[in-house]
């Protein structure tokens, strides 16, 4: 037990660890210029997203030690992020429906290139953790699902990182790598949360879904198969109420 708990309060001070470097390392260097760092926030502040690749390099370390696979999976996640945070900036659609239909149309967004994207990398993912197809195919969805939900959540200051600490919580109780998983997710999280909350600095796109691929992960490694039809449904269920999903966070004080 003691070993256990030390196991989970080293993967927590870890992952925070390296995002708070990563962070300042960024905001100090800025590579390609101050600029394309900075982003507008829902009130009109001029922020930067720093903590984006910040937190998604730290959370795909913490996942890579749980396995390789799960780790370059929370990778994909943040840099398909990174390239909707990029290509996709001044783009006003958002929600799968949008981006299916404008793929329909032949045009392929942005979000069309993260949903295809983060969707691979969650079944990959899954399907290296688990061992029977339709566990795979769940854990694939539970990664994939977990990312885009806390995405969904992204927008207000601190509500990412926040349900990520709320959500990651239940996950330290478990034995062995899922209560790992979610002490890095939760240290990544809780490393950027002061400054996302004072509006210096967001996660994007890069983080909210490096974040949430790091939850699926946790759920994925500490639950059986009960856990992951639970999940998967939840996650399912919230991905098609996006709309109404994004609206209880934003109106959440």
């Amino acid at each position: 037990m003691i070993i256990r708990a030390r196991r989970t309060v080293s993967s927590l001070a870890l992952a925070a660890a390296l995002t708070r470097t990563g962070l300042t390392v960024l905001r100090a260097t800025a590579p390609g210029g101050a600029e394309r760092w900075e982003r507008g926030n829902h009130a009109g502040r001029t922020v930067g997203l720093y903590a984006g690749p910040a937190s998604a390099v730290a959370a795909a370390v913490g996942a890579g030690r749980i396995r390789p696979a799960a780790g370059v999976a929370v990778l994909a996640a943040g840099v398909c992020g990174a390239y909707d945070d990029v290509a996709g900036a001044e783009d006003p659609r958002r929600g799968f429906r949008a981006h299916l239909s404008a793929l329909r149309g032949g045009e392929v967004t942005s979000g069309a290139v993260k949903l295809f994207g983060i969707s691979a990398a969650g079944l990959v993912a899954g399907a290296a953790m688990r061992e029977r197809p339709l566990d795979k195919v769940l854990a694939g969805v539970v990664i994939a699902g977990a990312a885009h939900f806390v995405n969904l959540v992204d927008v207000r200051p601190g509500r990412a990182a926040a349900a990520v600490l709320a959500l990651g919580a239940p996950g330290l109780l478990r034995a062995g790598p899922g209560a790992t998983a979610a002490a890095t997710a939760m240290g990544a999280a809780a490393a950027v949360l002061p400054d996302d909350l004072a509006e210096r600095t967001m996660l994007g796109d890069t983080g909210a879904h490096a974040l949430g691929a790091a939850l699926g992960v946790a759920v994925v490694a500490g639950s059986g198969r009960a856990g992951l039809v639970a999940h998967a449904a939840a996650l399912v269920a919230a991905a098609a109420c996006g709309e109404k999903v994004s609206e209880l966070a934003r109106s959440l004080v």
